[in-house]
């Protein structure tokens, strides 16, 4: 049990320690200071900028970088969708993969644009090499970029810059952090046992005689930009819990560390940008405790156990269904309130085995989106509730709404309530229709409040851009059951990605060309731990009033049922 927690604690302690490290440099970054890199990177951004036609000093408007965002998208998705349908007559296709059913292509494509890496297929039995690493692995590094550009540009415009460029964003996000990274991390999995191969699938015979085939492939280098870029798509069916994509307990450290570094990072960053490192480090820990809540009430859990399991064997056994042996309780604990957290979606362990109280972890964390958020975004969606405090807070106590010095208006709070309100419709509309009709029922394999959890997570993780599941629907099996699963999930995939990023940037063009008032003795300030404490306390009742009957037909229902004996 102690060794269980001490794993825990110490990755934690690490996370602390690289947050003001990457976010004092990812701020040099995008503030368009010199770093290491520019000697190497100057020249081959100076190409990239005169290709695109682009100047690195043409700034954009709130519409401009939306309209850049969304044809940049619609691009790529057409690009990838096309290589992947032609993937059987492209280079890197020793098993000889054809096209995959067109829906399944669809929500892939799309899930895959939007940083959400939804799977509803097995890429080792699916996609070719040349799929997995040209297709779907340059789609990792862009959607990661784009939402890291969001996430800065929406910096910008609070602090009052303004909003910059989304293709020099786009491509300072990629050469100058996700690229080094990840190639320094792919170097790092390799030496640890992660494979990097372009050799066909094994095939050995057993010492039964039988044949087994062992899938391979360029696995290293996608793992990395996968868990940097919080995509989380697997390059096997069965995610980084696949002994090639996650090994031993240091990939799995490594991994973990790759996950949340940028989202956690990114509120320092912020610190820097508005000259006010106390804000920045208040908002951390409130997102750091809210987040070892979760993981203290996960982990104990799973090292409980299942009380009829437990009542049975006449004595307390951890959780280890749907485990990995060598990451135990502990390490899949963290990693499912991590991954959902982060937005990343990639799974060590199969959620749909954790115990209640991991459900409603997990599903909390996919339902408010701050702690810790996507790329970017998420750190956009935790000022999103910081103003929506500030408005709170001054209109109780007779003070005019100011955030760094700046009127928070009707414009402001429109744009921000649009930001919080999509989500609940991109979840529960779809979820309301699935749990409707028998075609989508029919895919439910645990009826009952487990099965409630499985389609509310499924719509839950589309709309939040996270890309985990429960396990347990029928979405990638033959029409109609996975036609109406590949295609439900578009709407939540779509509207829960584009339509808060377009309010967010409208929001920070809006803040931007705001005239900066001084600061006077009845300004509400804004980093304190009094105002933090009401912001954390805002974020929660707003998540959780939103969604608790979905959490207590599903997870509380269910725990309260296990812990009754039924």
């Amino acid at each position: 049990m102690g060794q269980g927690f001490l794993q825990i604690a110490l990755t934690l302690c690490i996370v602390i320690a690289i947050t003001p490290v990457l976010g004092r440099y990812m701020a040099r970054v995008f503030l368009g200071e010199k770093t290491l890199l520019d000697s190497l990177m100057n020249p081959i951004e100076r190409s990239i900028y005169a290709l695109a036609g682009v100047g690195r000093k043409d700034n954009m408007t709130g519409w401009q970088y939306v309209g850049a965002i969304l044809c940049s998208n619609l691009l790529m998705g057409i690009v990838v969708y096309s290589l992947i349908y032609f993937q059987r007559f492209l280079p890197w296709n020793p098993n000889g993969f054809g096209a995959p059913t067109w829906d399944t292509l669809l929500h892939t494509t799309i899930s895959f644009v939007t940083n959400t890496d939804q799977q509803h297929y097995s890429g080792e039995t699916t996609l070719s090499y040349f799929s997995q690493v040209a297709a779907l692995g340059f789609l990792m590094f862009t959607s990661a970029a784009t939402g890291l550009a969001v996430g800065i540009a929406f910096i910008r415009g609070l602090t009052g810059r303004n909003l910059g460029n989304f293709y020099v964003d786009l491509t300072r996000a990629i050469t100058r952090i996700l690229l080094p990274i990840s190639v320094i991390g792919a170097i790092a999995l390799l030496i640890v046992g992660v494979p990097q191969t372009l050799a066909e699938t094994l095939v050995v015979k057993t010492l039964e005689g039988g044949t087994q085939y062992i899938a391979r492939g360029p696995v290293a280098s996608f793992e990395m930009i996968k868990m940097l870029g919080d995509n989380g798509g697997g390059f096997f069916g069965v995610n980084s819990a696949h002994p090639f994509e996650n090994p031993n307990s240091v990939s799995n450290l490594i991994e973990i560390i790759a996950m949340i570094s940028i989202p956690a990072a990114l509120i320092y960053t912020y610190g820097l940008f508005a000259n006010n490192i106390k804000q920045a480090w208040l908002l951390f820990w409130m997102v750091f405790v809210i987040f070892v809540v979760l993981v203290g009430i996960t982990a104990a859990a799973e090292l409980q156990g299942n009380p009829l399991i437990n009542a049975t064997l006449g004595q307390e056994h951890p959780n280890l269904e749907g485990k990995e042996v060598r990451f135990g309780w502990a390490q899949t604990a963290l990693w499912a309130v991590m991954t959902t957290a982060t937005m990343s979606g990639a799974v060590n362990g199969m959620h749909d085995s954790l115990m209640p109280q991991g459900l409603f972890s997990t599903l909390f964390n996919l339902f408010i989106q701050i702690i810790w958020g996507g790329q970017g975004t998420g750190t956009a969606y935790l000022f999103i509730y910081l103003i929506l405090t500030v408005f709170l807070t001054s209109l109780m106590v007779g003070r005019t709404p100011e955030f760094l010095g700046r009127k928070i208006e009707k414009r402001e709070i429109v744009l921000a309530s649009i930001v919080l309100a999509v989500h609940p419709i991109a979840v529960l509309i779809p979820s309301a229709i699935a749990l409707a009709y028998p075609i989508s029922l029919s895919g439910i394999t645990n009826p009952g409040f487990h099965g409630i959890s499985q389609v509310v997570y499924e719509y839950a993780s589309a709309a939040a851009n996270n890309g985990s599941a429960l396990a347990g629907l029928a979405n990638s099996q033959p029409a109609p059951t996975a036609l109406w699963w590949n295609l439900s999930c578009l709407f939540p995939l779509l509207a829960g990605r584009y339509i808060p990023i377009i309010a967010i940037l409208l929001l920070a063009d809006s803040m931007s060309r705001k005239k900066a008032v001084p600061e006077t003795p009845g300004t509400l300030r804004t980093d304190s731990l009094l105002f933090t404490s009401v912001t954390a306390g805002v974020s929660l009742i707003l998540g959780v009033l939103t969604f608790f009957p979905v959490l207590a037909l599903g997870p509380i229902a269910e725990g309260f049922k296990l812990a009754s004996g039924n």
